[in-house]
């Protein structure tokens, strides 16, 4: 089982699970975050760090998030690896409630 960041993180991309992660498993994109599933060791560390609640277990995925699974694989081979956490975007907290962010992932 591995861990996956859904669309909660899309133009939040808070960085506090990062700073958390033993084996340096997220990557970095325009505006989210993934979770490498080769990496990712089930350590659950990250989970309680993000502050947008965007970070399930695999198996715990809402059914609307599971397309998030393939969307994670897929951008951990385009994205480079984070490992040290970043300032939040400035309007972060505007979009932290928003529904419906699928359409603005920067790919």
């Amino acid at each position: 089982m591995t861990y996956v960041v859904t669309e909660s993180c899309i133009r939040c991309k808070y960085t506090d699970c990062v700073e958390v992660c033993p084996v340096d498993c997220f990557h970095e994109g325009p505006n989210f975050l993934v979770i490498d599933p080769d990496e990712c060791i089930d350590c659950t560390l990250c989970v309680p760090e993000c502050p947008v609640n965007a970070i399930f277990a695999e198996d715990d995925l809402p059914e609307d998030q599971k397309q998030f699974t393939q969307i994670n694989a897929e951008l951990t081979k385009k994205w480079p690896v984070l490992t040290e956490k970043k300032p939040a975007p400035p309007d972060a907290a505007e979009w932290e409630d928003k529904p419906d962010k699928l359409k603005y992932l920067e790919r």
